[in-house]
């Protein structure tokens, strides 16, 4: 890669140069303050306290067994997120609320002939289990579960996607091999996918959750519907009906789990489908017939579709913070199209394609977008994302943020792979472990691309040292 990452700058003087050359309107703390920092204040929510604002990402390992229950990779991710420090765990990883809405066929999802409720008690509890290997209290640790349909990126047996659609995307349905005239979703079947939403947010209250994540990023159905303006009926067009899914969600949840808070990771802003030159490997926008007016987004200019427009994400969450949500989670794009700004690299996957621009880039796009919903809506809680790629740097901008009121949590993906207990090891003012830190290799990507479990194969000896290493060595060479 033709940029420098964040590990190769030799001092934290030497980044913030280089951080101010890509835009001066981004700071970064040169001193670290630790647990007395902004990074350890604590942040109430409703009648509970979260200890400290870092938060654990969703992060899912493609390793569920075929009945959709944790395996012993899955119960050690869920007890390495307890063993972070985080007083935050967002949702622990996307669980499917039906068999079809999987992504995969070893991703987790409630299925009627387990027990439910036990399923999901036993990831808790192994949270629980590894804050209490750092003998960390948790009377301050607010644990949710993700939910999620995955719509277009169903995959839930192997072999040929199975893609459920909200509407027609001429890119992406390409991509899928979808026809020009494959039936849409009905509205009788969303409103069937929302009651599975209800019916598992009730398992995970009865498991002991604090929250339910009703997730709309990243391209997945719910996201999808967001942005289903070509759409009939009344899931699409006009911005109240495509809404009204989540909305109805939320208002079902309310209802019924009375108790249980509701948080919404949302993909904010959109950009038109990337994809690999075919001479450099290098991404570059799309050019195909039906893309422009670019209606097919959201969050996204359709005169200008690489440019953001927050217009309606931000009516949105006003929305959400009236009807009584208080935590978003706010991501951007999708994996499967825009890799570059949702998940900033140094190293594509093996579907992927390299940075069309300085990965910090898309770092700073996802941070200026947070800074604007948080100062539009300043009453929600909001975690931010795309921290990861900033490498040792992470603490330092992650406190600026948070100190200058521009978020209020700090969210860890990737990094928690490699690196779970860095939020510990930045509160006790302790140096980062250089040999741990996420450099972006995307082997975590990789490999359930190529139908392998995801972890951090370069850096975590656990997998390093599983039977999947030499396959992965095989597939990337």
């Amino acid at each position: 890669m033709k940029y420098k990452q964040p590990g190769r700058f030799r001092d934290v003087e030497q980044f913030v140069a280089h951080w101010h050359g890509l835009s001066e309107e981004f700071g970064c703390d040169d001193q670290l303050l630790g647990a007395d920092g902004p990074l350890g204040q604590p942040f109430r929510v409703g009648d509970r306290v979260i200890g400290n604002r870092f938060a654990m990402q969703p992060m899912e390992g493609w390793d569920g067994e075929a009945d959709g229950s944790p395996s012993e990779n899955t119960l050690r991710r869920w007890r390495r997120f307890g063993r972070s420090g985080a007083k935050l765990i967002w949702g622990g990883e996307a669980f499917a609320v039906s068999g079809d809405g999987r992504a995969n066929p070893a991703q987790l999802f409630s299925n009627p002939a387990l027990d439910v409720t036990a399923v999901l008690a036993s990831l808790r509890a192994e949270v629980l289990v590894g804050h209490g290997e750092k003998e960390l209290g948790v009377e301050d640790l607010y644990i949710g579960l993700q939910l999620t349909h995955s719509g277009r990126y169903a995959r839930p047996v192997e072999g040929a996607p199975q893609p459920l659609i909200a509407h027609h995307h001429p890119e992406l349905d390409a991509r899928l091999g979808i026809p020009v005239d494959a039936p849409l979703l009905t509205d009788g079947e969303l409103e069937g996918i929302a009651e599975r939403f209800v019916a598992t947010a009730r398992s995970a209250q009865a498991a002991g959750f604090d929250f339910i994540d009703v997730k709309c990023c990243h391209g997945y159905l719910l996201h999808e519907v967001l942005a289903a303006k070509t759409r009939p009926g009344a899931y699409g067009g006009s911005f109240e009906n495509r809404t009204r899914l989540l909305i109805r969600i939320i208002e079902a949840v309310a209802a019924e789990c009375p108790g249980l808070e509701v948080g919404v990771r949302l993909s904010v802003f959109d950009t038109i489908p990337f994809a690999a030159d075919p001479e450099t490997g290098v991404g570059a926008p799309v050019e195909r017939d039906g893309l422009s007016p670019y209606d097919f987004g959201f969050g996204v200019d359709r005169d200008d579709p690489r440019r953001p427009d927050l217009a309606e994400p931000l009516k949105l969450l006003g929305l959400l913070a009236d009807m009584g949500v208080r935590l978003v989670n706010l991501s951007a794009g999708s994996p499967y199209s825009c890799a570059h700004l949702q998940r900033p690299a140094a190293h594509p996957p093996s579907d992927g394609y390299l940075p069309p621009e300085d990965p910090l880039l898309g770092v700073q796009a996802q941070l200026r977008a947070v800074r604007q919903c948080k100062a539009a809506c300043p009453d929600l809680g909001v975690v931010g994302t795309g921290y990861s790629y900033l490498q040792e740097y992470l603490p330092h901008v992650a406190q600026h943020e948070v100190g200058s009121g521009h978020v209020d949590f700090v969210g860890l993906g990737r990094m928690a792979l490699s690196y779970p207990e860095l939020p510990l090891d930045v509160l006790a003012g302790r140096e980062l472990d250089r040999r741990r830190i996420c450099r972006t290799l995307s082997d975590c990507t990789t490999a359930p691309r190529n139908g392998l479990v995801s972890g951090c194969y370069p850096l975590d000896p656990h997998y390093r040292s599983a039977p999947e290493a030499q396959t992965l060595r095989d597939l990337k060479r």
